[in-house]
């Protein structure tokens, strides 16, 4: 079960009268969404359900569900990226920014990260980063435009909200899109729409996951995807440590220390 500050709820569990044709009885399954997976045992709707691949762990299957197909759908769907493009992601060496890294890597584009520390700028480089920029040394916008030839990038993928929004829209190309996926630093304030033409006609949109896996098709493909790049190794989740369930509470101590820059588990 990774630990989440609103515990969205991936998990794992041994399936149990499970009457989907995907999932039949004793399939290894995970589940990506549903709220309450801080227990032992958890009641999970079939259609919910996903099949874990031969030869891949649990807690590989747990660490990934969530957030890789977060990185599945922003980078394939809510901007398809290409060969040719460049984005910037910020917080390349969180959780979810490793894995934009390299699935935005697996599409051909071009990374530009953005990280706080030089130990978080290794960590983006090895997750696929082709440039990293250390905000706290530098602007992350002026940086961007020149690592780009003053043009800016094709899309941004921003985490953190408040602090960054800005910097974000300023650091676009012309028709260029931002894809809000988080506030960590809080809510971005109210936006007249007219800014977007002005900065060049770009493109704003604050998604979320639900709405990218909501028929069972789509999840499947989506998981599907996902969990067979971790089995086949071209997407690594990184996991700093795992906690009892017993001990959540030190999982949330040691996760808004921000010294982790893996998956944080719970084993129930």
């Amino acid at each position: 079960l990774p630990v989440t500050p609103g515990n969205e709820g991936a998990g794992i569990v041994e399936a149990i009268g499970a009457d989907v044709t995907e999932v039949k009885v004793g399939d290894r399954v995970a589940w990506g969404m549903d709220i309450g997976s801080y227990a032992q045992y958890r009641v999970i709707g079939a259609d919910r359900l996903v099949t874990i691949p031969e030869g891949l762990s649990f807690q590989d299957a747990a660490s990934v569900m969530l957030q890789g197909m977060t990185a599945h759908y922003l980078t394939i769907s809510t901007y398809p990226l290409k060969a040719g493009d460049t984005c910037l992601i910020h917080a390349a060496a969180g959780g979810l920014g490793q894995l934009l890294c390299q699935v935005a890597k697996i599409r051909g584009a071009r990374v530009i990260g953005t990280v706080g520390s030089p130990d978080k700028a290794e960590v983006a480089r090895q997750a696929g980063a082709d440039e990293v920029i250390l905000y706290r040394e530098q602007d992350f916008v002026a940086r961007t435009r020149e690592l780009t030839g003053g043009a800016g990038v094709q899309v941004v993928y921003d985490t953190v909200g408040k602090d960054t929004f800005d910097g974000s829209l300023d650091s676009l190309a012309r028709r260029g899109m931002l894809v809000l996926v988080g506030q960590a630093s809080g809510p971005v304030p109210a936006l007249d729409p007219r800014v977007l033409n002005v900065k060049g006609s770009l493109f704003l949109t604050r998604p979320s996951l639900n709405a990218y896996v909501a028929t069972r098709d789509e999840l499947l493909w989506r998981a599907g995807e996902v969990l067979g790049w971790v089995a086949s190794g071209r997407l690594r989740q990184r996991i700093d440590g795992t906690y009892p369930l017993a001990e959540a509470g030190k999982a949330h101590e040691a996760l808004s220390s921000r010294k982790t820059a893996g998956k944080l588990l719970l084993i129930p």
